[in-house]
């Protein structure tokens, strides 16, 4: 889904104009942004969590000349789903099976 879609999905749920629901979208993602550079979390009930996770230095390699470089310390965004969207994603609906079918062999 990209954010086109979530946009006309969320615009119709609401009875909304795209315009608005747009500008409410970007507003909560602007928030996570915020909180995430603040060195805070968003918590989310029921959706996960975003936070940040920090990545060591270390020396990597440019892989078209083989040179050692040394690439610094960072925070990257992380997403950790809550049991309920887990389990949501990997529940059966009806007549629709997840993961690979077994066939009975003669």
């Amino acid at each position: 889904m990209t954010k086109v879609e979530l946009v006309e999905d969320v615009s119709q749920a609401v009875e909304m104009t795209r315009k608005d629901s747009e500008v409410i979208i970007e507003a909560i993602f602007d928030s996570v942004v915020r909180a995430l550079r603040g060195g805070d979390k968003t918590e989310i009930r029921g959706f996960g969590s975003f936070r940040t996770r920090l990545r060591q230095p270390r020396v990597g390699r440019n892989p078209k000349t083989g040179a050692s470089v040394e690439v610094p310390a960072k925070r990257i965004p992380y997403f950790k789903p809550s049991k309920e969207l887990k389990e949501l994603v990997n529940a059966k609906s009806t007549g629709e099976q997840s993961g690979p079918q077994q066939t009975a062999h003669p």
